[in-house]
């Protein structure tokens, strides 16, 4: 089987997200098991694994996410990785439909090489700052939001730009304080140069103690966003080492991300199911 590692929400390798992408021939998932294995083997933040539907079902493939120690309930830059390989591999055209866990996403290719990912926007219920978050971190919240079962994080906001750049958190610390991770984010520094917010993303209890850059994060960041700075249309640097940039779009229940995605490595998996 051909296995496929791809950056994503970047238009250039080894910046981005990289993600592994093993599209299957046969009409269902292999055992869990071999899933993880292969996750493991891999070792990045995540790997899709996706199977073609027959024609008239609601979705056109089947789609999960593998970190390298467990299944995740939902993942935007491997959605992003899957898409882009199905396109340039002739595989599909247009637009494409995957059936998740989190229901039906969509996924459009553009003219410029670029894709839009449609996404649930995740809902944010404002919470106390839990105790022990300032410390872990090393800064002060701002604000702090618990988000909805399928993204399962901690929305931190923090005082500014430099504050996010600058934080060296206690990741143990930080696996008290929800299912998967922390995301922290604050306003970009200079409205204008390119981008309206920046985030980091902390997820130790799937793994990762920090993720490049998190689509996932981005429907819980296009709402708050959105709402503070009163526009729908933002775009949104994570900056971790790699950096990577989401363009977001808030469509009501729905938050389109769009961003590119460059093959690094193509090659051949021995290990049969």
């Amino acid at each position: 089987m051909r296995i496929r590692i791809v950056d994503a929400f970047t238009d250039r390798p080894f910046k981005g997200n990289p993600a592994g992408v093993l599209l299957l021939d046969s009409d269902g998932f292999p055992d869990a098991g071999w899933l993880q294995q292969v996750a493991a083997e891999v070792n990045l933040s995540e790997t899709a694994f996706a199977h073609p539907l027959p024609p008239g079902d609601a979705a056109d493939w089947a789609l999960r996410w593998f970190t390298p120690v467990t299944e995740v309930g939902m993942c935007g830059h491997a959605t992003l990785a899957t898409a882009h390989v199905l396109h340039s591999t002739g595989r599909a055209s247009g637009a494409l439909r995957f059936a998740a866990r989190p229901g039906i996403l969509g996924a459009t290719a553009h003219e410029d090489g670029s894709l839009t990912l449609d996404f649930p926007t995740s809902p944010l219920t404002p919470v106390a700052v839990p105790e022990g978050v300032p410390a872990a971190l090393g800064a002060e919240p701002l604000s702090v939001h618990d988000t909805s079962e399928h993204i399962g994080d901690l929305l931190v906001e923090l005082a500014d730009e430099r504050t996010v750049r600058s934080l060296a958190p206690d990741f143990a610390a930080l696996r008290a304080f929800s299912e998967r991770g922390v995301i922290v984010t604050a306003p970009a520094d200079e409205p204008g140069g390119g981008y309206d917010f920046v985030s980091r993303g902390f997820f130790p209890n799937a793994g990762i103690d920090e993720d490049p850059v998190t689509g996932s994060a981005h429907t819980v960041l296009a709402p708050f966003w959105s709402a503070r700075l009163g526009r729908t249309e933002l775009t949104g640097l994570q900056v971790s080492a790699r950096t990577g940039l989401v363009h977001t779009s808030l469509r009501g229940d729905r938050t389109l991300l769009t961003g590119r995605a460059v093959t690094v490595i193509d090659g051949e998996l021995h290990s049969a199911p």
